[in-house]
């Protein structure tokens, strides 16, 4: 759970401390976060057509086919993570400009955090294709340590560089985008050593070097563009959501940042589940187990729902007191604002819950091309329903946020629809 939210992870720790540091940069970290999150999210999901591949030759039992095929993601990892670098240091002025207009401060200070932030790409990126080769062997236990070491030293590294403790400059928001950088950095170094002394990975020949093979590169891309997309899209919408509240004044945008801070939190059940069927459901298929897919995912999901609601309903019904160590301060009026969006957050968890398990049980058939197809239609109602909230209307963030509910019912819809057709059963890769 927490390898897949590792960037929720990181958002978490630097929203929570810039929250104590002013108004301003917490709404800024709401909107670059979302920005930083997205580009992340794009690697992230192209290492799933690696560990889908991965974990589909698992089941076949082809277990020297695995080095292989991680060597042609990591290599092209590296390569995205060059030009996702090069967009953020020379892209986001005009970028920002077009959605934080009548922000001049909050614009200022999201340029601050990504320009150090933006360093930090070569890490995630080659980090997520660790936890793609973990994930796809099924072996996740390094994950696990490695996310503590990233949280550890993001926290720590926060406290310091935006703050000035530990005799290290208070560089404010920026601090933070350079903590984030420098822990994604000690735990890729971490999670590569570890690799180098794992001795089960000899039967996977990992450390076989082989030229580059462009025509597995193309395999993974077919399998992973329509995932990229999907992630793009979908936490895309963030952005562009955030782009819409900014509308509604800087007030608004801390109020939804604090909500989405929460929601990372309670989120991390949810992408690790998320996860873990990719997994699971291209194993199954490797075993030419079709028939047991529908069931693994709503089995999946109803787990995933029961963890994630023992963690949600206390902290969502009782903010104060709960979140209290985290965001607590004299002025808890912005937590009082933000109590209506929480009780919503409890039907909107529900949903997302299964409809995240489901969509990625799709990609782990192999039908990412549909899945685009249907990442489309979804965000489409999406973002037509929140310009019309936030541009005709006067019914408030309340309403702003329902647009996530409506975002899930039709992504559940017709997730299950297509996998009840059974037209994923003849694909091949």
């Amino acid at each position: 759970m927490l390898g897949s939210a590792a960037q929720n992870v990181i958002a978490l720790s630097d929203a929570v401390l810039l929250y104590h540091l002013g108004q301003a940069e917490f709404a800024a970290i709401g909107f670059a976060g979302v920005f930083y999150i997205t580009i992340a999210a794009i690697g992230f999901s192209f290492s799933r057509g690696g560990q889908i591949m991965i974990a589909r030759r698992m089941g076949e039992g082809r277990l020297g086919a695995v080095g292989h095929t991680f060597h042609s993601m990591v290599l092209f990892e590296l390569l995205l993570a060059l030009l996702m670098w090069l967009f953020m240091r020379y892209s986001t002025p005009w970028f920002f400009k077009f959605f934080l207009e009548h922000s001049p401060e909050v614009y200022q200070k999201s340029l601050e955090y990504i320009h150090y932030r933006s360093y930090g790409v070569f890490f995630s990126y080659g980090g997520v294709a660790l936890i793609a080769l973990y994930s796809g062997i099924a072996r996740p236990r390094i994950i696990f340590i490695d996310t503590m070491v990233l949280a550890c030293i993001n926290l720590i590294l926060n406290y310091g560089f935006i703050f000035g403790n530990f005799g290290l400059p208070a560089m404010g928001i920026g601090g933070s985008g350079l903590a984030s950088s420098i822990a994604e950095g000690v735990a890729f170094l971490v999670f590569l050593v570890y690799m180098v002394f794992d001795k089960e990975n000899r039967r996977l020949k990992i450390f076989t070097l082989p030229a580059p093979d462009w025509k597995m590169i193309r395999q993974q891309l077919n399998i992973s563009l329509p995932v990229v997309a999907q992630a793009a899209v979908g936490q895309g919408s963030w952005v562009f959501f955030f782009g819409m509240v900014e509308n509604l004044g800087e007030r608004a945008l801390a109020i939804s940042n604090l909500a989405r801070t929460v929601y990372l939190l309670l989120s991390i059940p949810l992408w690790g589940f998320a996860t873990g069927i990719n997994t699971l459901v291209s194993n199954l298929i490797g075993q030419n187990r079709q028939h047991d897919v529908l069931a693994a995912a709503w089995k999946t999901g109803v787990f995933c729902w029961l963890l994630s609601m023992l963690l949600a309903i206390p902290i969502l019904l009782f903010p104060e007191k709960l979140l209290y160590p985290l965001l607590g301060k004299e002025d808890m009026s912005l937590i009082t604002e933000t109590q209506p969006i929480f009780y919503l957050m409890i039907g909107l968890l529900s949903l997302a819950t299964f409809g995240a398990v489901l969509m990625n049980a799709l990609s782990g058939t192999g039908a990412t091309w549909f899945g685009l197809k249907l990442q489309a239609v979804c965000v489409g109602g999406y973002l037509g329903y929140l310009f019309y909230i936030t541009n005709y209307t006067q019914l408030g963030l309340i309403w702003v946020w329902a647009a996530e509910i409506l975002y899930w019912i039709l992504m559940i819809v017709m997730v299950v629809y297509y996998l009840r057709t059974e037209k994923w059963h003849g694909l091949h890769f």
